[in-house]
């Protein structure tokens, strides 16, 4: 449980230079991978699943490097979420398409599930004078959820909506030229998903990204954020213009597609401790 005390202390941590933070991560990476053994089981078994021709010490390997990276990310939320706009700008750099995001046009950002996900919000809404809008998942410990919103509305315009706010206020804020920043690569049940390849793997996956695009009549352009030595890049690709179309099942094996090549780029960055196949096809073996 997070305490207002241990927030205090962890804000603390953003004001040492970042290789002592860095260094911290790692450590902290190394002591979760030795010790959360079941989240290191899944992660082990997403690595098996998607990248078969890997040898097991090389997937180790990612594994190892997954859980320092995922410590890494989280300490780094001691600057990103306390610090000036000064020393984030200082650590953090926009890449690729640029350009793309000066344009007025209803926008639908598709924002994968790299460590860095949060720095991209960030980054986007400190420095894009644009109304934002993403969905999130409220926490169960209420210190924490509030440090969360508080985190993640420092900064420009931004609206916080949850999935039972329902997708007509969704709809409307990209109708009327809101951002939204999107997160739809995760496991987020049976109820709402269909299965589309992941890896070659069926994995259930909310077609949100074409079904918003469509509705809000937006571009979609996606953003991956990298950790680097010395903080983080946003890479802004440029918008998909084969996207949508009216088949949102096609579109949702597409938007795997192309999410396989980024994670190909950097697969120690992607948040492999979320159990990704969890939800089964009828008469599929379970994976974890």
């Amino acid at each position: 449980m997070i305490s207002q005390l241990g927030l205090k202390l962890f804000q603390l941590l953003g004001f040492l230079p970042l290789p002592v933070l860095r260094l911290m991560g790692l450590w902290l990476g190394v002591i979760l991978y030795m010790g959360a053994k079941w989240r290191r089981h899944v992660v082990l078994q997403n690595l098996r699943v998607c990248f078969p021709e890997k040898s097991k010490v090389q997937r180790k390997t990612i594994a190892k490097q997954a859980f320092v990276y995922f410590a890494q990310a989280w300490l780094d939320r001691s600057w990103l979420w306390h610090r000036s706009p000064s020393c984030i700008q200082a650590r953090v750099r926009f890449t690729g398409a640029v350009d793309a995001l000066n344009k007025d046009v209803p926008t639908v950002i598709f924002a994968p599930h790299f460590v860095g996900l949060d720095v991209g919000w960030t980054m986007l809404t400190l420095s894009i004078s644009k109304h934002f809008t993403t969905i999130f998942t409220p926490q169960s410990n209420p210190v924490a959820g509030a440090w969360m919103t508080q985190g993640r509305s420092r900064f420009g315009e931004v609206q916080l909506l949850q999935r039972e706010d329902g997708v007509k206020t969704i709809v409307s804020s990209l109708r009327n030229n809101a951002w939204l920043y999107l997160l739809p690569d995760m496991n987020f049940g049976p109820e709402e998903s269909i299965f589309v390849p992941f890896f070659g793997e069926p994995a259930a996956t909310v077609p949100s990204l074409s079904r918003f695009a469509k509705l809000g009549r937006a571009r979609v352009l996606p953003i991956v954020t990298r950790m680097t030595s010395g903080g983080y890049e946003v890479e802004v690709h440029k918008a998909w213009d084969d996207f949508p179309t009216d088949d949102a099942q096609a579109d949702t094996v597409l938007m795997n597609q192309r999410l396989e090549t980024y994670i190909q780029d950097m697969p120690a960055q992607y948040f492999w401790v979320h159990k990704r196949f969890k939800t089964r096809p009828e008469g599929a073996d379970p994976i974890y």
